[in-house]
């Protein structure tokens, strides 16, 4: 099986919160590359919500035009709510993987589409804000993957220093 790889592509994204949120989506679920353009986060990162530091392991950065960024070998996915694209319930994701998400207050256009092998929508009542699009992307990926590492050993791994309960499995509830 190929070395599964994803690259998240933002266009001009301008919210420092929603890229924060990304940023600890893409370290929770092992995203390999951000890359992000235009000019509006460029000017906000300082205000930014990375509160794991993800940006430190990560590879996170601006690019002039990411059609032109896009990984040798990645499978170009859009993700988008439009007509004629794919539900992600039934997407397959690809190994390496490119997804490319337009930025909040618009759409992807056109021509970016036009170089996109898959367009993929999330079926929701109302869109949803980036990061939380992002999110939904990632896990439905781990989710569906057939090397998801799951127990306990994960869970004290993952969680953060304020966690420290446990299921109790008392049979005597009323």
């Amino acid at each position: 099986m190929p070395e599964s790889k994803v690259t998240i592509g933002l266009v001009n994204p301008k919210s420092p919160s929603n890229v924060g949120s990304i940023l600890r989506a893409a370290g929770c679920y092992g995203a390999n590359t951000i890359l992000y353009s235009g000019q509006r986060y460029e000017r906000a990162k300082a205000f930014y919500t990375d509160t794991k530091n993800v940006h430190q392991h990560i590879d996170t950065r601006a690019v002039d035009d990411l059609q032109q960024h896009v990984p040798e070998g990645a499978t170009v996915v859009a993700i988008e709510l439009i007509e004629g694209a794919k539900p992600l319930i039934h997407f397959n994701h690809p190994a390496n993987a490119f997804y490319l998400f337009g930025p909040e207050d618009g759409s992807l256009t056109q021509q970016q589409l036009s170089w996109c092998d898959e367009v993929v929508y999330i079926p929701t009542k109302g869109c949803m804000n980036l990061a939380a699009t992002v999110n939904v992307v990632l896990y439905d990926r781990m989710a569906k993957s057939d090397s998801v590492e799951m127990g306990d050993e994960l869970i004290r791994r993952s969680r953060d220093t304020n966690n420290r309960a446990t299921v109790s499995h008392n049979k005597n509830k009323q």
